[in-house]
């Protein structure tokens, strides 16, 4: 029996249609980089998404709230997680491109 997926395992990455060029040539499953910008002046708590060095889009609002504080404290330390393309359906339902996986990421998130 396959296991429930949990929401951390599920974060949207948003603003993908910015940077759709780049969504498009991504494989189904990618190895995603996560950056805080501290000098973002549009969203206080922006934490980029990364794939090869180029910015697929941003953590949804509601969890980069939660993680920037504690990946700002890791400047210097590379934060990594696993990535995927959303199926077709996904991407009807949602708008969303793409999907990260923090289930196994190494930072506490605060309260």
């Amino acid at each position: 029996m396959a296991s429930a997926i949990t929401i951390l395992q599920r974060i949207p990455v948003v603003g993908g249609l910015a940077y759709k060029e780049r969504v498009q040539l991504l494989s189904s499953s990618f190895t995603a980089a996560l950056a805080p910008e501290k000098n973002n002046r549009y969203f206080r708590h922006a934490i980029a998404v990364l794939v090869n060095g180029g910015k697929i889009g941003y953590v949804a609002p509601e969890i980069a709230a939660h993680y920037y504080e504690p990946l700002l404290a890791r400047e210097g330390q590379p934060v990594t997680c696993p990535g995927r393309r959303a199926a077709p359906i996904e991407r009807e339902q949602t708008g969303v491109e793409s999907f990260v996986d923090f289930s196994s990421l190494d930072v506490t998130p605060l309260a």
